[in-house]
């Protein structure tokens, strides 16, 4: 089992920018695939926000194109989520999440408590 500890969320007004971490250990952080999720107040659902395999491959929410990216430290067994020109909806609690990805497909695996990220003036 994987442990994930994010941080870096907080309030930010809309068009700033954050930047979020998750630091993995007990696993092979290399191997994984490494997927940010959100869920919005009132939400019932977990949203894919951004993911990047092993190899470094990267997929993104719609939502957030070109104001999100996704990157990892492989050394540093640690993921990062940078956000910029944020937006009220971006107000969430963000989760990291060590997953697998397969034919295209991103599964998710052990989740981190989440961070809360909020964008108000």
């Amino acid at each position: 089992q994987v442990q994930l500890v994010e941080s870096g969320g907080g309030l930010v007004q809309p068009g700033g920018s954050l930047r979020l971490s998750c630091v993995a250990s007990g696993g092979i952080f290399s191997a994984s695939a490494m997927i940010w999720y959100r869920q919005a107040p009132g939400g019932e659902a977990r949203e894919l926000v951004a993911a990047i395999t092993s190899g470094g491959d990267t997929t993104y929410a719609d939502s957030v194109k070109g104001r999100v990216t996704i990157s990892r430290d492989n050394a540093k067994n640690t993921v990062y989520l940078q956000m910029n020109s944020l937006k009220p909806e971006d107000t969430a609690v963000y989760y990291c999440n060590a997953g697998t990805y397969r034919y295209g497909v991103y599964y998710a695996g052990d989740w981190g408590q989440g961070t809360q990220v909020t964008v108000s003036s």
